[in-house]
């Protein structure tokens, strides 16, 4: 085995009640069918129609999805006592997601990101003896697809209805040479809520040229509601037990270090901000968490879905849990928030208002021979899958 390659996956969905079995809402429940609805969501300057899409799933679980960055405007998710909230960052107005601040900070609130996810060195890749030159928009490194990544895109839709749930597919064509990266890539999304409360995420791409892809969701999560404060005190599991350290402009070394011993353990669940404020140079150089974990699996299971982190909220009792067919994921505890922007509840975001939980390749994974490969070649299909689960839960123990 290799340290990517390493002990059995846990078992997904394990010691949670799913919310289709809450007492508490169980006459809503009953009322409720599930559906999917276009709405429009404003213009971009150019004149093309921004749409958005609102599914719903029959027990409390809602979500909006709009085909400017296939942004996930909103999800609203029942608490234990029943009560729904909007668990996601994000805003009501095109505007919003297109003004001065916004850019400025971009966090990427709840959009899809493409062509690849997290940073690579110096916007720098050589591939098939070519050196290719990307957009650095990240101090010296290039993050998350250029000045305008996939999060920026205009997307083609259509809403679908079948036995697993009710979804919205986005396409969107990135020419040869989009951001500085080669090929044509043809690249698919689906976002389908289920009955059973949850929301699968299935990525799809193809390339007429050799091409890095590595595509993941950017949703903030507070489990107590958006704007409600900061989420140290969620508890966290993460499947890893290892991560890659990065250096002071957030590239990893390749190095992958344990987790044991570190304030990067979260093989049990551990609050959010318990060792956040510790003495660790890893902690100084993301100003808190923002580095990739190794995830656990056997040879066996590679390509197969396995349980990547489970997140749980003390107050409202919610529970999010993310299984992936991808190595990483990358927890960013919202860091950079600053309070400069202000969301749908009238709330500032402040700093750890919000956490993430990329699914992904490594960072500089193009860079960096040791790491799982992201390149994609012509004739070959890229697919992969996230599904986010939400429950509740009595108490955190």
């Amino acid at each position: 085995m290799t340290r990517f390659q390493m002990i059995p996956r846990l078992a997904f969905g394990m010691g949670m009640t799913c919310l289709a079995w809450n007492a508490v809402q169980a006459d809503e429940m009953t009322t409720q069918t599930p559906s999917v609805e276009k709405q429009s969501f404003g213009q971009l300057p150019d004149g093309r129609k921004v749409e958005a899409y609102h599914l719903r799933n029959g027990h409390g679980i809602d979500m909006k999805v709009i085909t400017y960055g296939g942004i996930i405007t909103s999800l609203r998710t029942p608490d234990a006592q029943g009560n729904v909230d909007d668990i996601v960052l994000g805003f009501d107005s095109l505007e919003d997601y297109r003004s001065d601040a916004y850019r400025q900070s971009n966090p990427y609130f709840g959009a899809l990101i493409g062509r690849y996810g997290n940073r690579i060195a110096e916007g720098r890749f050589t591939l098939d003896g070519t050196t290719y030159e990307l957009a650095t928009n990240d101090g010296p490194n290039h993050l998350h697809g250029g000045d305008q990544g996939f999060d920026k895109r205009l997307w083609q839709a259509h809403s679908f209805e079948n036995d697993t749930g009710v979804g919205v597919e986005l396409r969107y064509t990135s020419e040869d040479g989009e951001e500085g990266y080669p090929g044509t890539l043809e690249t698919r999304v689906r976002y389908t809520l289920t009955a059973d409360d949850k929301m699968i995420i299935d990525y799809h791409a193809t390339t007429d040229k050799a091409t890095p892809v590595n595509l993941t969701q950017h949703s903030y999560f507070n489990l107590e509601g958006e704007g409600s404060g900061p989420i140290t005190d969620h508890r966290l599991m993460l499947n890893a037990d290892v991560f890659t350290p990065i250096g002071d402009t957030l590239i990893p070394t390749g190095e992958v270090r344990d987790v044991a011993g570190t304030p990067f353990d979260f093989r049990e669940a551990t609050a959010i901000g318990a060792r956040i404020g510790d003495d660790n140079t890893q902690l100084e150089y993301g100003q808190g968490y923002d580095h990739n974990f190794v995830l656990v699996r056997d040879e066996a299971a590679s390509g197969e879905l396995v349980t990547a982190a489970r997140v749980a909220a003390p107050d409202s009792g919610r529970v999010l849990e993310i299984a992936t067919t991808e190595p990483g994921i990358q927890f960013y505890s919202g860091n950079f928030l600053d309070g400069t922007l202000t969301g749908k509840g009238g709330e500032a975001y402040e700093k750890r208002g919000g956490f993430a939980l990329e699914t992904q390749h490594f960072p500089d994974s193009p860079n960096q021979a040791d790491f799982p490969s992201t390149i994609l070649k012509p004739g070959e299909t890229y697919e992969s899958r996230t599904v986010w689960r939400f429950a509740t839960q009595g108490d955190d123990s």
